[in-house]
């Protein structure tokens, strides 16, 4: 924890140009030769858009990215095959920034902090198709060229030409060997190169994970793969059997441990599915499945009437609790302190089959009395580090220090929730990371009344999980669990279960 992040690309703020930084306008060619227009392609452009708002806007790929691609639909020229390359240009770009960035570092005469960030986007857009995909050599310099002509003028085309000819020089695994040290010297830099993961990430997975280096391998490599759809049908509104038909029998898988879960092993529009677009199902990860089914299984002590959301936004996780808590004629509050989030809530719940509520408060400050609550879950706001095969932009984002804003909210969810439960209840600890200063360092200190804003020790114990995700191997020793990416084919969630005692 004490070492810094390795960020080659932050600030990626305007600051110098590549090449001679002066767009050239018609008189650009050579002398007598006439001058071409650039050739817009709207591929290229669009995920160079992407980027930008990425880079610019603190956005998000996932965010950014349909809208976009709806857009060009309206084209009858833009076929499926160019959504799919815009698609693998974006998120592949961004997965392997980290080591695109060292592949291009080695081939220009300046440091990477002073070369125009757009420069940056065009380079890294063109050394992922040098690098990463079957587009031949040729091909990727041409196209990469001309979209450096178009959104940044003939003099930087020329800088970016130059370099990606010196990036054709190898191939990726060749550069590996080049810029990447070997393992033998410095285990975490090579492998935060060789896998694109800024080294703090690396050295905090690695403490998470344990065992040695084929484990954490496994792991980097399964965050830059492309994460299967996941749907899932809520339970007494719609059936995984009515989900497999309408995508079909050649693009569908069921889950692996969810009952609930069906995967979109093809891809596709989960959108155009109508039990999607009418909220009997969703898109949620088996992850989270798994985590609101094993708190909704978890064993209570007298009556199992009333339960909370405490922190439900966006609502994935409170439209399954719903849907099973109408099962048992239970109520479900879904509380959530970001109005606009609650409003998603909403929408994940409207026609749930049984009696719920939905509000807009802080779960470190409710407006419920202790004690009133038979089972409650808090998946709190974290870092992120376990979704990074959908988000792989929130690698290069996070900062060690991040996570010392976090802890105090944490901890006071927890001890929360607690409060609210009665005795004999029982609360869900979720978190979509598995970094330990999020995960068991959290529920250790609630436990033994450590930490800011902690007036004594909380009467609860910690109980086995692993038994109420019937199925799933690898769970460890418990009594929490930590699912992964490599081993589960899920995010990283963690989940530890607590009983209310006194």
């Amino acid at each position: 924890m004490s070492e810094q992040p390795r960020q080659p690309r932050q600030p990626r703020r305007r600051t110098a140009a590549g090449g001679n930084g002066k767009p050239s306008g018609p008189q650009g060619g050579k002398q007598g030769k006439p001058y071409r227009r650039p050739q817009k392609d709207p591929v290229r452009m669009l995920a160079f858009e992407v980027l930008r708002a990425v880079d610019e806007r603190d956005a998000y790929a996932n965010l950014v990215l349909p809208p976009l691609l709806r857009k060009a639909r309206q084209d009858e020229s833009f076929q499926a095959r160019d959504a799919a390359l815009a698609t693998e240009l974006v998120y592949g770009t961004l997965r392997r920034q980290g080591t695109y960035d060292a592949v291009i570092k080695a081939c220009i005469d300046r440091p990477l902090r002073e070369v125009d960030p757009p420069v940056l986007d065009v380079l890294s857009l063109g050394a992922h198709q040098l690098l990463g995909t079957r587009i031949p050599p040729h091909a990727a310099v041409s196209a990469s060229v001309e979209l450096a002509r178009v959104v940044l003028g003939d003099g930087r085309a020329k800088f970016v030409n130059a370099v990606l000819r010196k990036i054709t020089a190898h191939d990726l695994e060749g550069w590996l060997e080049r810029v990447a040290p070997p393992y033998e010297d410095d285990a975490e830099e090579h492998l935060a190169v060789y896998h694109s993961h800024p080294r703090w990430v690396v050295s905090a997975l690695w403490d998470a994970l344990g065992g040695g280096r084929a484990g954490i391998e496994d792991l980097l490599e399964a965050d830059n793969e492309r994460p299967e759809v996941t749907l899932v049908a809520r339970p007494g509104r719609s059936t995984p059997e009515e989900l497999l038909e309408a995508v079909g029998e050649e693009s569908a898988l069921p889950g692996r441990w969810s009952p609930y879960a069906v995967r979109m092993a093809e891809g596709g529009e989960p959108g155009a599915l109508e039990a999607v677009r009418e909220g009997r199902a969703g898109v949620q990860d088996e992850g989270s499945q798994l985590v609101a089914m094993a708190l909704a299984a978890a064993p209570v002590e007298g009556r199992d009437e009333r339960w909370l959301d405490g922190c439900a936004g966006p609502g994935g996780k409170a439209a399954l609790l719903g849907a099973l808590a109408a099962q048992r004629g239970a109520f479900l509050l879904a509380s959530e302190k970001q109005p606009h989030r609650a409003r998603l809530v909403e929408k994940a719940l409207a026609g749930n089959p049984g009696p719920y509520q939905v509000i807009a408060a802080d779960g470190t400050r409710p407006p419920w009395l202790p004690g009133s609550f038979d089972r409650v879950l808090v998946d709190v706001p974290c870092s992120g580090l376990g979704a990074l095969r959908r988000r792989p932009e929130a690698r290069w984002r996070r900062r060690p220090e991040d996570l010392e804003g976090f802890a105090p909210l944490q901890r006071g969810l927890l001890r929360e929730a607690l409060a609210a439960v009665r005795v004999g209840g029982v609360v869900g600890y979720a978190t979509c990371s598995p970094h330990l200063a999020e995960t068991r360092v959290v529920v250790d200190d609630v436990l033994k009344g450590r930490g800011a804003g902690a007036s004594a020790r909380v009467s609860a114990e910690l109980i086995d999980a692993r038994p109420y995700m019937s199925g799933v191997p690898a769970l460890g020793d418990g009594p929490d669990v930590q699912l992964w990416p490599h081993l589960h084919g899920t995010d990283a969630m963690y989940l530890a279960l607590l009983r209310r005692t006194a």
